[in-house]
């Protein structure tokens, strides 16, 4: 991991669109900011594009562009330069003319210091001059006006899919930091959301300082179990027979299949609880939800004589 200094301000600096880059309105609210990230950083991630050197730049553009308008002091920051960027262009301004010093957070002569992500998950690049210019500095004191990264370093998040098995049982997936092979632990109970805290691992900022890397977790659908909170649903289907006499039917569950008892006048559409048989608690993966399963009954279509003479025995009572 190195760190690299670039001038306070360029006057032929290109000016970069946040909100186009991830795909949203300047209205999107930081959730909605969130998501566009996180769809984009799945899609382009270069785990997922080895060799694609587009992919990378624009996996590294993304990744600037929610530093930005997930903190609301920059993307307030930001704001305020669009505007003014764009009334300059409807003056009719050229481009490499626009007066970019009064938006650099530092005068010339001044230094800011970036992080230069590189190694970071194999390919998380660093700022721009545009980030390092605007955003990566405060104004020092004294009579000398310096800027530098006085903040905590950032933390970056990395979107992590999952499958419902992993949730239930816990996974690792291996990372690769500054040339080091780091597992990131996903406990137990992980949801779509949870953010997993690598505390430490991540690059150092200008002041030595670790920072923190996030896991954000996204498990993957599941053909057998729909997910809500910890409990999980299911269905099983029993023909017309078993629903009114009652019977036995085999159900999966996260671990094993195991024999569901279908009581006498089950109606279709019941639902039968299978107690601690759901996903574990995040932060006590001692407890379980539980495992609901609705019953479908199926109809026969087509009957025999003596079935039909059956039915209409029972229908007369």
């Amino acid at each position: 991991m190195t760190l690299a200094s670039s001038a306070p301000y360029n006057v032929n600096m290109e000016y970069k669109d946040y909100y186009k880059i991830l795909g949203v309105d300047k209205k999107a609210s930081e959730d909605d900011v969130k998501k566009a990230y996180r769809k984009l950083a799945m899609k382009l991630h270069p785990d997922r594009n080895p060799g694609n050197k587009a992919a990378e730049e624009k996996f590294k553009e993304i990744n600037e562009a929610y530093e930005v308008l997930r903190d609301k002091e920059k993307r307030a920051r930001y704001d305020q330069l669009g505007d003014s960027y764009q009334r300059w262009q409807q003056t009719g301004g050229a481009p490499g003319n626009f007066n970019w010093e009064q938006w650099t957070t530092g005068a010339p002569g001044g230094r800011t210091t970036q992080v230069d992500m590189d190694d970071l998950f194999g390919g998380l690049g660093g700022f721009s001059d545009f980030f390092g210019s605007i955003f990566g500095g405060m104004p020092g004191t004294g009579g000398r006006q310096t800027t530098r990264r006085t903040r905590q370093p950032i933390s970056y998040e990395q979107p992590v899919q999952i499958t419902l098995e992993e949730a239930y049982k816990g996974a690792a997936r291996a990372l690769q930091i500054d040339g080091r092979r780091l597992d990131g632990k996903i406990p137990p109970g992980a949801k779509t959301g949870t953010r997993v805290r690598l505390g430490g691992m991540g690059p150092a900022g200008a002041d030595g300082q670790k920072s923190d890397i996030y896991l954000v977790i996204e498990v993957a659908p599941d053909a057998r179990f729909e997910r809500k909170g910890n409990d999980l649903y299911s269905e099983v289907t029993v023909d017309l027979y078993t629903a009114v006499l009652g019977g036995q039917v085999r159900v999966p569950t996260m671990t094993s299949d195991v024999v569901l008892t279908i009581p006498a006048g089950t109606q279709p559409g019941q639902k039968i609880r299978l107690s601690g048989r759901g996903m574990p608690e995040l932060r006590n993966p001692q407890t379980f939800g539980d495992l609901y399963v609705m019953v479908k009954v199926q109809i026969p279509r087509q009957l025999s004589a003596k079935q039909r003479e059956l039915f209409e025995q029972l229908r007369k009572g």
